[in-house]
């Protein structure tokens, strides 16, 4: 299988330490986020690809050598500031994370995710296209691939709306993001993408593609997966050890944190020694190990 670490909440940012104790120890527990009483046993053997999608890597970075298994790492890599994403790290720290492992896992094995794009007055086109080369050229030769995409409609973003004030993208906005994106990419030797959007801005010089390729992972493991039955695209299927309204980000557009009080007290319930990301095992939960 491979191991989404994780969609559902940054557990590289803060929960690294638990995360590798949970590796050292050969198995990781996992509660149904539909029904809390069933926890999936996800033991290491069984894991093929490690995908690890972060907005701060730097917490691992000392360990990934150490990890031996297939690994991507995605990386979040965005241009908003403090009033959108109020716990997010300095980018050019993010940056120099990056760099360190591209180093060690190499630039095919690390994708920054521009995600999500929105403008507004403050964050308008000529922003994202100036933060957007400058990104592309301070990782030439680290990076290979960039994958974006759009705001969706989650209950966050619809809650916090009036901090975001984003407007609607009309076809010359997506032509001018798409031709400029386009530009700034190859003159880095880089591809830039989008993955399951609407508007996939082929016809403006991005490639089609997936965030996690059934071929990628095919070459990292020799195994073919199927694909993701959660989205109608062909990324290979993953299994997310994440928790929901468990990231400290706080970022404004987030679809997995949705109520700020219940991250506070999921983060208080988080023991790094646990099987569990958040809070312990109960005597009445049914435990069924997962193979893939």
């Amino acid at each position: 299988m491979i191991l989404n670490v994780s969609g559902r909440t940054d557990i590289v940012a803060f929960y690294t330490e638990w995360f590798i104790n949970r590796y050292n120890e050969g198995y990781v527990d996992v509660r149904n986020p539909f029904n809390p009483k069933l926890v999936s046993r996800i033991k290491f053997d069984n894991v093929d690809l490690i995908l690890f999608c972060t907005k701060n890597p730097k917490p691992i970075v000392k360990y990934l050598k150490d990890i031996n298994k297939p690994i991507l790492f995605h990386v979040t890599l965005t241009p908003y500031l403090k009033d959108i994403e109020p716990n997010v790290p300095n980018k050019k720290e993010v940056i120099e994370s990056i760099k360190e492992i591209s180093k060690i896992l190499g630039s095919d094995n690390v994708v920054v995710r521009y995600d999500p794009v929105f403008i507004s007055d403050k964050y308008n086109i000529n922003y994202h296209k100036k933060v957007f080369d400058r990104m592309c050229t301070l990782l030439n030769g680290y990076v290979n691939k960039i994958v974006i995409s759009f705001i969706d409609d989650y209950k966050n973003v619809r809650k916090n709306y009036n901090v975001l004030n984003f407007k609607e993208l009309t076809e010359s906005d997506y032509k001018e993001i798409g031709t400029s994106f386009s530009k700034s990419a190859k003159e880095n030797n880089m591809t830039v993408q989008t993955c399951f959007e609407e508007k996939n801005l082929t016809e403006y010089g991005f490639i089609k593609g997936e965030c996690i390729s059934r071929e990628l992972a095919f070459k990292l493991t020799g195994k073919i997966y199927k694909s993701w039955k959660a989205r109608k695209c062909s990324c290979a299927e993953t299994v997310d050890i994440g928790v929901y309204n468990s990231c400290n980000h706080m970022c404004k557009y987030c679809y997995a944190n949705y109520d700020e009080t219940k991250v506070k007290n999921n983060m208080k319930r988080h023991d790094p020694n646990s099987s569990l990301l958040i809070g312990q095992l109960q005597s009445d939960d049914v435990i069924k190990e997962r193979t893939k």
